[in-house]
């Protein structure tokens, strides 16, 4: 059996002013749920690997006793696909019933109580990728009240069937909305993403201002071509983005490489930085995750700063 694991470390960093909410002044760290597991909302025939409460309880559980959560993973985040076809009555959105009983509030606590904190998602069009009810312009300070009610700790906000005047829009809105809860939620950009990732239709100094981490590029897919493809982008580009990074302010390549050995998966989600810090979980054998979590692993550091 052979057994490798790459570790990509990207050091951009900058002056630029970051969001005020003083959130993210070290590269978040945790654990997301799309790699992987996608929109697999099938938990009659897959309930271990659906996208449902019990998926993330699982994942809270292993960071919390497995020792993750000392080595500073605390979030768990749920990505596309978590919540019900239809808002509520009040207009709010809700989530699925069958897949999430308890509610986001309740899940939230679960992961509170064990020191850790929950992500969550959400898209500017009317829909999600994924199909489910988008956070469009009229429901920014709706919705960014609902995360807050729920206790939410972190928001990602995507951006599929939305056009560039709505996300020129969108985009700060929610930063102001969430703030304006008053209650501290890391929040996470996809503008750049949807606009080629560069100047001049990329403005990186309103990014640092408006968000905690932004996604530069593209979706991660599993193969080394895609992930190859993601390191060139930002090696050729490292001058525009050195100075983007920093406390508060991270880009994000969506980097995740995944590899399944029997009874194992490891996930990586890689972000730029400069402490070459890695989201990470291992499900599998102990002596395993006691190697990662020693760090006595071979890696490869980019260093990229001047």
């Amino acid at each position: 059996m052979h057994f490798a694991v790459f570790f990509f470390a990207f050091a951009l960093t900058g002056t630029t002013l970051a969001l005020d909410n003083g959130l993210m002044r070290t590269p978040p760290m945790g654990w997301l749920a799309w790699e992987r597991y996608r929109c697999d909302i099938d938990c009659e025939n897959d309930p271990k690997n659906c996208i449902s409460e019990n998926l993330f309880m699982d994942m809270a559980d292993r960071l919390a006793e497995d020792g993750w959560k000392e080595l500073g993973y605390v979030y768990v985040n749920i990505d596309d696909c978590w919540s019900s076809k239809q808002r509520d009555d009040q207009g709010r959105l809700q989530p699925d019933p069958k897949r999430f009983p308890g509610g986001i509030q309740k899940l939230a606590r679960y992961l509170h109580d064990r020191g850790l904190k929950l992500g969550i998602y959400g898209d500017m069009g009317k829909l999600t990728c994924g199909g489910y009810p988008g956070t469009p312009l009229d429901k920014i300070e709706l919705d960014a009240q609902t995360f807050a009610d729920w206790e939410v700790d972190m928001f990602k906000y995507d951006g599929c069937y939305s056009n560039a005047t709505e996300q020129e829009q969108g985009y700060p809105l929610m930063s102001k909305a969430l703030n304006a809860t008053g209650r501290p939620i890391g929040y996470s950009c996809s503008w750049p993403a949807y606009q080629g990732g560069l100047p001049p239709k990329v403005n990186y100094t309103q990014l640092g201002e408006i968000c905690n981490l932004w996604r530069n590029y593209g979706d991660i897919q599993d193969s080394w071509d895609s992930v190859l493809n993601i390191v060139d982008w930002f090696f050729e580009n490292q001058d525009v983005l050195t100075p983007a990074a920093g406390p508060g302010r991270w880009n994000d390549p969506d980097m995740v490489f995944w590899t399944q050995l029997p009874h194992l998966h490891l996930h990586l989600w890689f972000k730029n930085q400069s402490e070459g810090q890695v989201e990470m979980l291992v499900r599998g054998p102990e002596r395993l995750a006691t190697v990662i979590q020693s760090q006595k692993l071979c890696y490869i550091s980019w260093s990229l700063s001047m």
